[in-house]
């Protein structure tokens, strides 16, 4: 047996208020420039704290949007919930972005400026 981590170079988050889904489990109803915001993820993820990452959306099975918006982690946690492994945090969103445009703002992690 050895110790399970993810490492998530993004946050994916499901759509706002997908049904059988924590509020903190799901996007935001809007996404506005510097509002913070709580998430949870179920597993033991590590996030990178030094930057901006791309805040996508998930329908789950690793189907995952463009990136919806630019984002710093505050801090993050994980705990034990029900025998299970959670991770939740804090983060605040930086720029927002038109997904109809085709431009590219993340290349990986790195943001394009």
């Amino acid at each position: 047996m050895g110790i399970q981590v993810e490492f998530n170079p993004d946050l994916a988050l499901r759509a706002f208020n997908t049904e059988e889904r924590e509020p903190e489990e799901c996007l935001p109803e809007k996404l506005e420039t510097e509002t913070k915001h709580s998430f949870l993820k179920k597993g033991q993820r590590n996030y990178w704290l030094e930057g901006e990452l791309p805040l996508l959306e998930t329908k789950g099975n690793q189907q995952l949007s463009r990136p919806l918006a630019s984002i710093i982690i505050l801090e993050i946690t994980h705990f034990k919930k029900n025998e299970e492994i959670w991770t939740k945090g804090t983060y605040i969103i930086k720029e927002v972005f038109d997904i109809n445009n085709p431009k590219i703002n993340f290349e990986g992690i790195n943001k394009i400026k």
